[in-house]
């Protein structure tokens, strides 16, 4: 595609994005199938573009002003040259990059597009550093206090691709020589037992390794979550709030494919996204099931028989926002606040699954505490047949390296895991885990 013909395709889809009135991954598939007749190379600038528009929106914005033509693709123009600089692998290919990208400029906008690659990030004011809403500014700077703009650098970044290798038909190492074999470079995770991080964005579901359920991608945060439910061969788990099931598939893999394993979730179009990857996982323990909701009577029949429950509690996912920056913009403290009154109730209605002696692990993909530990100390204060389990001890048993330093403390003197994505290259993540009194 000629480079002008890009950038006209990128304006349009940043155009389509920033009403947010759709998820922006809904918006860059919908656009991607209205133009069948993109390339590998032209879908992934026309989505690095966007995305990276989303990012550093309030920064383009501001430079924007500056600039001649329409709005979204002065945006575009900025997004397109920071999106091929930031995937460019050499020199050469950053060469390459720069000049594809300026040859669909006019000279006006050459000349813009030096002056706002030439302002120096000491020069910027704040909310154009950080690019985050002001209502999200105040709670993570009191959070993370200096480590609050490591924070926010994090999410100018796209999140690193990681696999998890199935436990139940093939070991790490071996997969980890098939993808090299295959030339994806791919390293082991720093925590997860099961991960792999790969480099780029290879079309992975070409693999025999994919076709075959030897990996899923997956996040390594994500991973660790279900592996603190340390689910065992023949138990009865539920996994709450399943949705397309990620930590389903790595839960049952857990389980050897043995025992029973529910998971549960209010959207049968989730579930069934399920499917075809349990098909190719080859595990047979699993049982989706749609419910109503958390107080479903499918679940009340299941009361105090489960030995494990997993509550992955819907929230407002800004852990994910390297993957999902346009969450920031289209999430509010209004939000927050319904979801908050969901969470409880969801952890409310679970906790009654869990048989004695069994474990609870409620988890977010949130940083905010009023979703987190606001939500697991108030379950703790108002349910002392609940004992709280040290998260950074119970991964140190599973032989995690460094768990503790997964982990921070809350008020009752317990500890919680906590990923941040500037620490731990994760998606920000949280858990609490509870063992009910025999």
């Amino acid at each position: 595609m000629h480079p002008k013909q890009l950038l006209d395709a990128c304006a349009e889809l940043v155009k389509r994005s920033l009403t947010f009135e759709h998820p922006a991954d809904a918006v860059v598939s919908r656009f991607f199938r209205e133009n069948r007749n993109l390339g590998p190379r032209e879908r992934g600038a026309l989505a690095e573009t966007t995305y990276t528009v989303l990012r550093k929106k309030l920064l383009f914005e501001s430079l924007a002003r500056s600039g001649s033509g329409s709005r979204e693709r002065r945006l575009a123009i900025l997004g397109l040259a920071q999106s091929q600089e930031t995937m460019a692998r050499s020199e050469q290919a950053l060469k390459e990059a720069r000049s594809f990208v300026r040859a669909a400029l006019s000279p006006q906008e050459l000349q813009w597009l030096d002056a706002c690659e030439a302002v120096r990030p000491e020069e910027l004011m704040e909310p154009h550093r950080h690019n985050l809403p002001e209502w999200l500014v105040a709670p993570l700077q009191q959070q993370l206090g200096e480590d609050f703009w490591s924070f926010a650098e994090s999410l100018q970044q796209p999140a690193p691709l990681d696999l998890r290798v199935n436990a139940l038909n093939a070991k790490r190492a071996e997969v980890q020589k098939e993808l090299e074999k295959a030339g994806i470079a791919a390293q082991t995770t720093p925590y997860s037992p099961w991960g792999l991080r790969v480099q780029g964005k290879p079309a992975l579901t070409r693999l025999d390794a994919f076709t075959r359920g030897a990996i899923e991608v997956q996040d390594e945060g994500s991973q660790l979550l279900a592996l603190l439910l340390d689910a065992k061969r023949g138990e009865m788990v539920v996994d709450f709030c399943a949705g397309a099931g990620g930590k389903t598939l790595a839960i049952g893999a857990c389980m050897r494919s043995t025992g029973r394993l529910y998971a549960f979730d209010v959207s049968g179009h989730r579930l069934e996204a399920l499917k075809p990857r349990m098909a190719r996982s080859s595990l047979s323990n699993v049982h989706p099931a749609a419910i109503a909701h958390e107080r479903d009577e499918r679940v009340k029949r299941l009361a105090g028989k489960i030995d494990r429950v997993l509550v992955d509690a819907p929230c407002s996912g800004l852990g994910t926002l390297r993957r999902n920056p346009d969450l920031k913009w289209r999430q509010s403290p209004q939000a927050v606040e319904e979801l908050t009154r969901k969470q409880a109730s969801i952890l409310e209605s679970a906790a009654r699954l869990v048989k004695p002696g069994g474990r609870l692990v409620y988890a977010t993909c949130s940083i905010l505490p009023q979703e987190n530990e606001a939500i697991a100390e108030a379950f703790g204060a108002a349910h002392k047949d609940f004992v709280p389990v040290d998260a950074g001890e119970l991964l140190a048993q599973l032989k995690v390296e460094q768990g503790a330093a997964l982990c921070s403390g809350g008020d009752t003197g317990s500890h919680y895991l906590r990923l941040w994505p500037q620490r731990h290259e994760t998606d920000g993540f949280f858990a609490a885990v509870w063992t009910r009194k025999s």
